[in-house]
């Protein structure tokens, strides 16, 4: 079943396997996606689906550097290239938006304040334009600001699509800014977005229904890590974590989104079952950032019925022909970790397809 159709929002994919949003850092100072990340994207169009990189929403939320951004009009014309050249290979492709919240630097921003649900600093360093650096203690949003934020979020999905994406991905996950404001340790608010579960969950939900409003319901995914904690985002109690994103999807599920699509490292476990039967929809897994997914468990989420489809990173790095490989049993490219976060085609565009 991995290997067979499916349907997800108004698109229909070839097959059930997903490309992961990859952070690969190919967008030079000003993020702007150029040829090298038009050629990249254009060799996996043949994945059921591209969830592009993380995108930026506002300079403010820019997280690396050569992260690629969804607001300058040149940004906007290097995705243009990027989808044009999915779409003439057959592929599909949606943007990820990303606010990266703490998951900063002043010098990795353009000097914009760092700000969070809370004034907490990750414990930790983050690679700046300037080299490595303590994560900053950022400002805490105040309730008014919140909406500006929202439409920060709003304003770069229409960007998108102007753009040519066929949907976007909100990511609220890993620990960026939504994710911030569902895990207890980053948020510490004593307003109506703190304390409670459905006080944390509160803004992520409000982020999804304006976008939705905007795009259309069909044009829309999430992404969600529940327990992953990394970047600070600590999830610790498993009552806390099941009543908040409990709630969380139980509000998404009437508002009949593309996809809900959940990072854990066990993806069949009750937890992660829970929250498919809670949404009703579409639903995708990822693994996580610890173990490579392999053919077998993709092939087995899907024939057992934990998933919809199967999301994948690293295979998809190494191989921009992973559906045929997969498939048909072929041997597969393996990946240089080395290569992922580095400039220019090595390992990012030069990985070869099967020959014959």
């Amino acid at each position: 079943m991995l290997f067979s159709p499916m349907t997800l929002g108004e698109l229909e994919l070839p097959n059930r396997l997903v490309m992961a949003p990859l952070t690969r850092l190919r967008s030079g100072r000003e993020g702007i996606p150029g040829p090298l990340v038009v050629e990249h994207y254009r060799q996996r169009a043949s994945l059921g689906l591209i969830v592009s990189e993380g995108t930026y929403p506002s300079h403010a939320g820019q997280g690396f550097p050569g992260q690629p951004g969804l607001v300058t009009p040149e940004q906007l014309e290097g995705w243009s290239n990027v989808t044009a050249a999915v779409h003439a290979e057959g592929g599909r492709i949606f943007a990820q938006v990303m606010h990266a919240g703490r998951v900063t630097h002043q010098d990795t921003n353009g000097g914009h304040e760092v700000v969070a649900p809370s004034a907490i600093a990750i414990d930790g360093e983050t690679r700046t334009y300037a080299g490595k650096q303590p994560f900053p203690v950022p400002r805490a949003l105040t309730t008014e600001e919140l909406p500006g934020i929202v439409d920060e979020f709003v304003t770069a999905s229409r960007k998108a699509v102007e753009a040519g994406f066929d949907g976007v991905e909100l990511h609220s996950a890993n620990g960026y800014l939504l994710h911030e404001f569902l895990a207890p340790s980053a948020n510490q608010r004593d307003d109506i977005y703190g304390g409670s579960p459905e006080n944390r969950a509160r803004f992520v939900l409000e982020v999804v229904e304006a976008v939705v409003a905007a795009l259309g319901a069909d044009r829309v995914g999430i992404r969600i890590s529940p327990e992953h904690n990394v970047q600070g985002a600590l999830e610790l109690d498993a009552a806390d974590v099941r009543e908040t994103y409990g709630r969380l999807v139980d509000r998404l599920a009437p508002l009949k989104l593309a996809y809900l699509s959940v990072l854990h490292k066990e993806p069949t476990s009750a937890l992660v079952q829970d929250l498919r039967a809670r949404f009703g929809g579409t639903f995708l897994v990822n693994t996580g950032f610890g173990v490579i997914t392999t053919r077998d468990e993709a092939v087995a989420l899907v024939t057992d019925g934990h998933a919809d489809a199967v999301v994948v990173g690293r295979p998809a790095i190494a191989n921009p022909d992973l559906a045929r490989r997969w498939r048909e049993g072929l041997p597969v490219n393996e990946p240089d970790p080395s290569t992922f976060y580095a400039a220019g085609a090595e390992g990012y565009t030069d990985y070869p397809a099967y020959q014959n």
